[in-house]
């Protein structure tokens, strides 16, 4: 495996949903959500016994997260690519559902620029590669790429709104399931 990816035999925290926006593109889904990740919230989702997180600590982190679904033809909605535009240590994850597992993988903000910038133009320019690489490609002959570009303007002016707009506390309790009111 490459240096940049950290396997994790477990899957990643799930997206938020009542914190979290999505736009249809046919059978790909694109959820925006701002994010914070600390020891609790990673404790609140992660097994006690889960062998990747072993001496884990000291997370702090926060920022916009873009989670790609897509529908598959048994009609099962599943997240398959997540980019975590964090403050501190951006990255993405290739979710594996087959496998249970995900991969990691860091984005420099020096060599690649704004990793949210970055995160919209991979989605626009590299997603059918990155769905195979996820594991869905049998999901890929249904991308419609004509959707997806029409969406992603909408999908970029609420990344930039959770970015500079949003509620961490409100966020800290939707992630730690105290709900968000």
């Amino acid at each position: 495996m490459e240096p940049y990816v950290t396997h994790y035999e477990i899957m990643p925290i799930p997206p938020v949903d009542a914190q979290t926006r999505y736009f249809e593109a046919g059978r790909i889904s694109i959820g925006v959500e701002y994010r914070l990740l600390n020891d609790a919230i990673a404790a609140r989702h992660v097994e006690d016994d889960a062998p990747d997180m072993d001496g884990v600590t000291g997370l702090e982190d926060c920022g916009v997260s873009l989670h790609v679904l897509a529908t598959h033809d048994d009609g099962e909605r599943l997240e398959h690519l997540r980019f975590d535009c964090f403050d501190e240590e951006p990255h993405y994850h290739y979710v594996d559902w087959k496998g249970q597992s995900n991969d990691m993988v860091r984005i420099d903000p020096i060599a690649d620029g704004d990793p949210l910038t970055w995160a919209l133009d991979r989605i626009r320019t590299r997603l059918p590669q990155m769905l195979r690489r996820a594991g869905a490609g049998e999901v890929t002959p249904h991308i419609d790429s004509t959707a997806i570009e029409a969406i992603l303007p909408r999908v970029s002016e609420a990344a930039y709104r959770a970015r500079y707009e949003h509620d961490d506390q409100a966020t800290l309790r939707g992630a730690l399931g105290e709900g968000t009111s």
